[in-house]
């Protein structure tokens, strides 16, 4: 199973989760609009309409250069963040060591 839809087997597919699992992913990378919507197939605009809620909450934060472009990147120092971190690999241990068999 590829390694950046973990959330989305448990969860089901939605753009925010999408673009979240992407983020949580690159936890350690700035990352343009663009890139997002490249990396993970989505619109710009749906990339844009989606990562406001993420934004708002502090899970991710982001950095203007210039006055158009967009980078961003996970928020590690926040509690949420670190938390949604968390759950996203122990979720990739559990489900690449056969989850829980009963």
């Amino acid at each position: 199973m590829p390694v950046s839809n973990f959330l989305e087997k448990i969860f089901g597919k939605t753009a925010q989760l999408i673009v979240l699992e992407y983020l949580l992913n690159n936890k350690d990378t700035d990352t343009y609009l663009s890139g997002i919507a490249a990396e993970t197939g989505l619109s710009h605009s749906t990339v844009s309409r989606v990562i406001e809620p993420l934004l708002d909450m502090h899970i991710i934060k982001e950095t203007p250069l210039g006055k158009q472009i967009r980078v961003f990147k996970l928020n590690q120092e926040n509690e949420l963040t670190k938390y949604l971190l968390k759950i996203n690999s122990d979720l990739k241990n559990m489900l690449n060591h056969g989850g829980d068999k009963r």
